[in-house]
């Protein structure tokens, strides 16, 4: 016990993410910049969807948390980095740690189960169009948006409670920008090998029971798809759709090589270049995607810009 109060009572030093750089400036001009441009387009995407009436369906009502938690990735981790990278110093608090492992605990695993259940709903859209109105009615879009919410608080309580109850009792530098569960657990003075191979398999259940929903949505939608007679039809399906499996994509390769590849084929830089990709590269491509891939998302954004009295050239 007298080791666990001994690191709550400390800090912890994080490695800054350009010391692994050439350009120190250069990468953090391109990291501010890629963390300004995603909280502008997910604001934007929040707004359009707010203020349009033709994207208050349910797909809009769940890109919008979507949008939401791209929000948040970003804030937990790239306002620390850059201020320990200004002024020199990478010392965290231990509750800090807890606050960043809490909130990003929640959201990675929140929004891995908001993209499973967004692939239902575009199963829907194609395979049950007339039944649509029904079967994604609102409470069901609020019970799906709990759903993910709650796995989320779940996964965060735990994996936060159990990693910080450790003593950290040696190291006090944590390689990488931001406290993240594996690489705190390497500097553990007690044996956490039972855990790390809890965290591994629960990892995996995470990842792939998502998965498995997502292919067989998708299995479904493809068929669906193949079958239409209208290639007006089939054009605009494979369109809303590819625009989801980007971002599946992007989410989930990042955290299949975080979680489920083994540890021995990592190493701490791996390890920050695949951080900063889930936790900014995705959040700030997200709203692209989904803009630049949706006739609605365009058009609606052209109405906002033309009340403002400024008319897109494009």
């Amino acid at each position: 016990m007298r080791d666990v109060n001994q690191s709550a009572a400390s800090s912890f030093i994080l490695v800054s993410l350009f010391s692994h750089s050439g350009p120190h400036n250069v990468l953090f001009s391109l990291v501010a910049a890629m963390f300004i441009m995603g909280l502008l387009g997910n604001t934007i995407l929040l707004f359009l969807i707010r203020l349009d009436a033709r994207l208050h369906t349910p797909m809009y009502f769940l890109l919008s948390q979507l949008s939401l938690f791209d929000v948040g990735f970003p804030l937990v981790t790239i306002p620390k980095m850059a201020s320990d990278f200004l002024q020199g110093d990478g010392s965290i608090s231990f509750e800090g740690c807890a606050a960043q492992i809490f909130f990003l605990t929640l959201m990675g695993v929140a929004e891995g189960v908001l993209l499973a259940l967004m692939s239902y709903d575009r199963y829907v859209a194609v395979c049950h169009p007339l039944q649509y109105p029904v079967l994604m009615r609102r409470q069901v879009c609020l019970l799906m948006v709990g759903s993910s919410w709650l796995a989320g608080v779940l996964n965060a309580c735990t994996q936060t409670s159990i990693t910080l109850h450790f003593p950290y009792c040696a190291s006090r530098t944590v390689d990488h920008f931001f406290c993240e569960v594996p690489a705190l657990l390497r500097l553990s003075c007690a044996d956490t090998s039972a855990y790390e191979r809890a965290l591994s398999t629960s990892g995996v259940l995470i990842l792939v029971l998502p998965l498995s929903l997502i292919a067989a949505s998708y299995g479904h939608v493809l068929r669906a798809v193949l079958c239409m007679r209208s290639e007006g039809a089939r054009n605009k399906a494979l369109t809303t759709c590819s625009s989801h499996l980007t971002v599946v994509g992007l989410f989930y390769g990042a955290a299949v090589f975080m979680y489920m590849v083994p540890g021995a084929y990592h190493s701490p830089q791996q390890d920050n270049v695949v951080s900063l990709f889930y936790s900014l590269v995705t959040p700030t491509l997200n709203p692209l995607i989904y803009s630049l891939r949706n006739r609605e998302v365009r058009m609606a954004l052209v109405k906002v810009l033309c009340r403002a009295g400024l008319r897109p050239t494009w």
